[in-house]
């Protein structure tokens, strides 16, 4: 038997881009930041900032991005002027040295 320890087969671990492409960059640019609605969902958030909505959640329970829970089923909702400070941005539009 041949030893192949520390080998790999090239063809078996080639991803392509089309592999790596989730279409969440896709909808982190239909966000325009001037135009962003009141409450964004965990979805939005994690879409603005690339990053998962498990993140956004965990930021919440931190008190990194404090969430509004609505409804009764506690569905969270994060204020565009929050997400905004965490990019950096001001309200306003001007960016913060």
């Amino acid at each position: 038997m041949p030893q192949t320890k520390g080998k790999m087969n090239d063809n078996v671990n080639m991803i392509t881009e089309d592999d790596k492409k989730t279409g969440r960059a896709d909808d982190a640019n239909k966000l325009d930041i001037k135009n962003l609605p009141d409450l964004l969902t965990v979805r939005e958030v994690a879409d603005l900032l690339r990053v998962s909505p498990l993140t956004i959640k965990r930021w919440g329970k931190r008190g990194k991005l404090p969430a509004i829970r609505i409804n009764s089923r506690g569905d969270r909702r994060y204020k565009k002027e929050a997400v905004l400070w965490l990019l950096g941005v001001n309200p306003n539009g001007a960016e913060e040295e």
